[in-house]
């Protein structure tokens, strides 16, 4: 009896005579899978990046088996491709499952497979699947040579499975929480590389054991048909903690602007301090400490010294070439400016399209931008490796208050994926630990925006005085954070270069970053498109 099918319509089902072993080598069955009922579901997905692009097709790049015992799922390479004329690949792990009352909102297929009605479902909803991964980490060979490889760390052994449930909502990838003390990361947007995030996570806790970062406890890879190793999961030690940075941020600063009417401080007769000098704590002025308090200013302190050492682990390798410091050269100097300039242009025809949706000072500002656009420009061709003398590293490269977690009085760091929209090479393209700083730096102008926008009746003063406020503030949080970063960075010899040249490469990251958000905000929400381009109007201005 031949196999049937309709190919679009999820009430149709799709029937199978073979075992559920053989279903990914019948060609009606790829047909029917590929065709617009996995559009649909994909499409709604959290996970799925390519919400504002026109989907063209989707193709199946290759898939492996993940099993034992008898127990079978497949873990799929779905290559998307877009009318743009671009493609992203994703991991879909699949199942076969028969109870009417399961995954009722994550059904992908009606199938019968040998009589038996049921669903293929997204693989990671069953927690027999979440279960035979953990298993197979956990009991992975020492040398694994086969296409799907599981490898586990040293730390990670004597455990039992006990139980396992979702992280909660992310964007880009899905987190499975195991026994309450590991966390098993999948990969949904997937590159024909070794993640990021994963050789970081090895290199940063297996490797050179800085603490300060989720312990690397395990991985799944596989291993494609053009024989590169392709990260499909990376599993940590569970850090508990009491949320992340950003939102610790917002709350002692919603304080700190609170204390400016409990204090009856006048905005306009708090001493200032010039962008980028080097504080410590004790040379704060009074005055500032009495507006902003010494709590905070110890946290950005203990931030600064995790930072240094987060930099100084990195610039400590001399033998992995991947992770070994580099001198600039000139190709990195043409990779940056080809980027930059790029961005540049996009975000300058973004600006001119999208003026009539900004007024007050986000009009001023952008007015200003593209005034001096042509010293913008300046201003990223100006850079010339011949004048640097200090290091590259492998860095962060995405560095913000998000992806750091509060604990106690510590901080832990997190997510090594890099920049979202950038590719799996240039994510990886060593980089002066400055542009960890300047993206820290960044989003402390947010938070500090942020508090004002989001708490607007909260604040007994105007406009004017709540955003000259916010860069007094900005710029002794920056200073008390420089002034320890940059004792600590000395102290273990990490050659970041001079004084001036440290400046020049933090100002030219601070611009890279704030011109790379002001695209991001004027099409999503325009009203803070001020942050941005005020930061772009502070380092122009300097």
């Amino acid at each position: 009896m031949p196999d049937k099918a309709t190919k679009t319509k999820l009430q149709s089902t799709f029937e199978f005579e073979g075992v559920w072993e053989e279903l990914l080598e019948n060609k009606g069955f790829i047909e029917v899978f590929l065709s617009e009922v996995l559009e649909d579901y994909i499409i709604k997905q959290r996970w799925y990046g390519g919400k504002a692009s026109k989907l063209k097709y989707i193709e199946l790049s290759e898939y492996f088996r993940i099993q034992q015992h008898g127990e079978v799922y497949f873990g799929l390479l779905l290559e998307i491709d877009f009318d743009e004329a671009f493609f992203h690949h994703y991991f879909l792990p699949i199942a076969f499952v028969t109870d009417e009352s399961f995954a009722k909102s994550d059904r992908i297929l009606p199938i019968k497979i040998q009589e038996q009605q049921g669903f293929i479902i997204d693989a990671i909803n069953l927690e027999a699947f979440r279960k035979l991964v953990f298993e197979r980490i956990l009991g992975a060979a020492p040398f694994d040579r086969t296409k799907v490889q599981y490898h586990r760390s040293e730390s990670f052994k004597d455990v039992v499975y006990e139980s396992s449930r979702f992280m909660g909502l992310e964007q880009s990838n899905t987190s499975i929480i195991y026994n309450d003390k590991y966390v098993l990361k999948f990969f949904r947007r997937i590159f024909a590389d070794k993640n990021p995030d994963y050789e970081m996570s090895r290199f940063l806790t297996e490797i050179k054991k800085f603490d300060n970062t989720p312990a690397y406890q395990g991985s799944l890879n596989i291993i494609d048909s053009d024989d590169v190793n392709v990260t499909i999961a990376l599993m940590q030690k569970l850090v508990p903690n009491e949320g992340d940075a950003w939102d610790y941020m917002l709350n002692e600063l919603k304080e700190v602007f609170h204390n400016i009417d409990r204090k009856h401080i006048n905005i306009w007769d708090l001493p200032k301090v010039d962008m980028f000098e080097r504080l410590q704590i004790n040379e704060v002025r009074p005055e500032i400490i009495d507006w902003v308090g010494l709590n905070l200013l110890v946290k950005i302190k203990q931030l600064a010294v995790r930072t240094a050492e987060m930099h100084i682990v990195l610039g400590s390798e001399f033998e992995d070439t991947a992770f070994t410091p580099n001198h600039f050269n000139g190709d990195y100097e043409v990779w940056l400016k080809n980027r930059l300039l790029y961005q540049f242009q996009n975000r300058l025809n973004t600006i001119e399209n999208r003026m009539h949706k900004l007024d007050g000072m986000a009009l001023s500002l952008a007015k200003e931008f593209l005034e001096k656009k042509t010293l913008i420009r300046k201003r990223i061709t100006n850079f010339d490796w011949t004048k640097l003398k200090g290091e590259r590293i492998r860095v962060h490269g995405d560095y913000h208050l998000g992806q750091i977690l509060v604990t106690n009085d510590d901080f832990y760091i997190l997510d090594f994926e890099g920049e979202p929209e950038s590719t799996i090479r240039d994510r990886k393209v060593k980089q002066p630990p400055m542009k960890d700083v300047a993206g820290l730096f960044r989003s402390f102008h947010y938070a500090i925006y942020a508090t004002i926008f989001n708490n607007a009746d909260a604040f007994n003063k105007s406009q004017e005085e709540l955003f000259e406020a916010a860069e007094v503030l900005y710029c002794y949080l920056t200073s008390v954070f420089l002034g320890t970063y940059t004792e600590q960075i000395q102290d273990a010899n990490l050659n970041i270069g001079y004084n001036q040249e440290r400046i020049f490469i933090l100002k030219y990251s601070l611009l890279e970053k704030a011109v790379y958000e002001v695209g991001y905000e004027l099409n999503s929400r325009p009203r803070w498109a001020l942050i941005p381009l005020k930061g772009i109007s502070n380092i122009i201005n300097h």
